[in-house]
């Protein structure tokens, strides 16, 4: 039997692989918006106030749920958009690996501008050990003019996952696939560049 946390985290066979389209081409070398976003720790978190060495922001358009309705209902025409699905799988690659994270330094966050209910279901049924943040205002998202999709209605984050240092971005991840690579990627860049005081962008 299936447990709760692991129940959306398995990627359907033949999925659209999603192509470099340069629309995250503009975002190495900005500084994160310093914005206010709720957590799902219960408290609002402004991603540029961390504190680590690097900060790894991970957006993603939206993880499955037993209560999502629409895309249940839609399932199939969800993971026919490249780069929509596997939003769970991509949250339990970091959660498995976050220690390795604090070891480094780096602070992860997981975005996504699904509501915070919506962010905090999903953080208790997985169990997760980081905080996720709801970017419900797009304020994060433009003010990077991050990539979007729409989806009945709904105008969802891309998945892209950025490092910053000293709160200038200074790697992107994008596109990514499949989703659960994403963790293992940005640590082993983490680790190449762990002992560059100099960092700049690459």
């Amino acid at each position: 039997m299936v447990s709760k946390k692991d129940e959306f985290n398995f990627l359907p066979d033949n999925l659209p692989v999603p192509k470099d389209d340069g629309a995250c081409d503009h975002l190495l070398g900005m500084e994160l918006p310093s914005v206010e976003l709720q957590s799902t720790g219960g408290r609002k978190v402004d991603p540029t106030k961390t504190g680590s060495k690097f900060v790894v922001v991970y957006c993603y358009p939206m993880t499955g749920s037993p209560t999502n309705e629409l895309l249940i209902m839609y399932e199939k025409e969800w993971d026919m958009i490249p780069g929509a699905c596997g939003c769970t799988s991509q949250t339990c690659s970091y959660r498995d690996t976050i220690t390795l994270f604090k070891e480094l330094n780096a602070t992860v966050f997981g975005l996504s501008n699904n509501t915070p209910d919506y962010q905090k279901e999903a953080h208790d049924r997985l169990e997760l050990n980081f905080e996720l943040l709801s970017d419900q205002n797009m304020e994060f998202a433009h003010a990077l003019k991050l990539p979007t999709l729409e989806f009945h209605g709904l105008t969802l984050i891309r998945r892209v996952t950025l490092i910053a240092r000293d709160n200038k971005i200074v790697k992107v991840f994008y596109p990514i696939f499949p989703p659960a690579s994403d963790a293992p990627h940005v640590l082993k860049w983490l680790r190449e560049n762990q002992q560059n005081p100099s960092h700049k962008p690459s």
